[in-house]
C-alpha cells in the first residue's frame, strides 16, 4: 500500500479532522464533485438527469458507526422515505445502506429488524444494497445479508476484492442465488488480511468478477453488480462476459456520482447497464477521503482547488 494511501485511509478515522472539515470552502468545493449536495432532493435531482442519459442510480445517505438507538431508528425511517420518493417520483433507483448507520454496533438483532423493514419496503423488483465496511465487520454484515436473504430475495451485498478471505466468502454465498456487488475496497487493512499491491488487488478483482459472471450465466446469481472506475478492469470485464455470450445490458458496471462520467456514459451508449452511486449527507468527511485514497487523481483536483480559493 502506498505511504500516500495509507495516510489518507488514516486521515479518514481522524474525529478532529472530520469535526474541523466542513469549514474549509477549497474542501467543499472539491467535494461538491463527487456528491450533488447533502439533502435526499439534491440527489433526486441529480437521478433524474442521469436518467435523460439512460444511467441508473443507488442513492446512499452518509453515516457510520450509529452509537444510539434512536439515531439508528430514524436513519430506517430516512431510507423508507427515500424508498417512497423514488416510488412517487417513478425513478428506476435503488437504495445502498451501512449496517453500523443502522445500528450494528449495538446491537445484531437490532440491525437485522432495521435492514429488514427496509427490504419489505423496497419493490420486489429492486434491490437494497448492504455496503460492507471495514473487515471486522466482515462476518457480521454476511450474517445479517444471509438471514434476510432467506426471506426476501431483493437484498444484495458488497464484497471487496482486496481481502484475502474474499473468494471464499463469494464461494459460500454462491448457493443462495445472491446479488453481489464486487468493488476493490477503500479502508486501511494490513497485508496479513488485505492485498497491499494494487496488480494484486486488480487480479482478484478479475477472478472474482469471472465467477460471478459464470454464476450469473448458470443462474446461481441473481445480480452480478462491478463497482469500479477502473477502465482496463472493466474492458477485461467487458471482453470476457462478450466471450462468454453475455449480452452488453448484462455487464453492470456501478460507479461514482462525478468519477469517470465520460466512461459512465459511454457504457450506457454502447448498451451496458451504466448505474451511480449518489451520495448525499453531512457526514461526508470520512466516506470522501478515502474516495481520494482509492484514486490518486482525486487528490490532485482537492489541490488545484487548494489554489483557486
Amino acid at each position: 500500500m502506498s505511504l500516500m494511501r495509507s495516510m489518507l485511509l488514516a486521515a479518514s478515522q481522524n474525529e478532529w479532522l472530520r469535526d474541523r472539515a466542513a469549514h474549509y470552502k477549497f474542501l467543499r468545493r472539491t467535494v461538491s464533485r463527487f456528491m450533488p449536495g447533502e439533502t435526499l432532493d439534491d440527489a433526486l435531482g441529480s437521478a433524474q438527469i442521469l436518467r435523460g442519459k439512460k444511467i441508473g442510480t443507488v442513492f446512499t445517505h452518509l453515516g457510520e458507526n450509529i452509537q444510539d438507538r434512536s439515531e439508528a431508528q430514524q436513519v430506517m425511517e430516512h431510507y423508507l422515505e427515500v424508498l417512497e420518493r423514488i416510488r412517487e417520483s417513478g425513478l428506476q433507483a435503488e437504495i445502498s445502506v451501512k449496517l453500523t448507520q443502522l445500528g450494528l454496533d449495538l446491537s445484531p438483532d437490532l440491525c437485522f429488524e432495521h435492514l429488514k423493514v427496509i427490504v419489505e419496503r423496497a419493490r420486489k423488483d429492486s434491490i437494497v444494497w448492504v455496503d460492507m465496511e471495514a473487515s471486522n465487520y466482515v462476518d457480521a454484515t454476511l450474517d445479517l445479508y444471509r438471514r434476510v436473504l432467506a426471506a426476501h430475495s431483493n437484498v444484495g451485498v458488497c464484497l471487496q476484492a482486496y481481502l484475502h478471505r474474499t473468494t471464499k466468502d463469494l464461494a459460500r454465498l454462491l448457493p443462495l442465488r445472491p446479488s453481489i456487488r464486487l468493488v476493490k475496497g477503500a479502508y486501511n487493512e494490513p497485508p496479513e488480511i488485505a492485498f497491499p499491491r494494487k496488480q494484486d488487488v486488480d487480479e482478484s478483482y478479475f477472478e472474482l468478477g469471472k465467477q460471478m459472471l459464470r454464476a450469473k450465466k448458470v443462474n446461481s446469481s441473481m445480480r452480478a453488480a462491478f463497482g469500479t472506475h477502473d477502465v482496463a478492469l472493466i474492458r477485461r470485464l467487458a471482453s470476457f462476459a462478450s466471450a462468454e455470450g453475455f449480452l452488453r445490458r448484462d455487464l453492470e458496471i456501478q460507479m461514482l456520482y462525478g468519477i469517470q462520467r465520460a466512461e459512465q456514459e459511454r457504457l450506457a451508449r454502447e448498451g451496458c447497464t451504466s448505474i451511480v452511486l449518489v451520495a448525499y449527507g453531512s457526514y461526508w468527511y470520512p466516506w470522501f477521503v478515502r474516495r481520494l485514497a482509492e484514486r490518486p487523481a482525486n487528490l490532485w483536483f482537492m489541490i488545484r482547488n487548494v489554489f483557486a480559493a
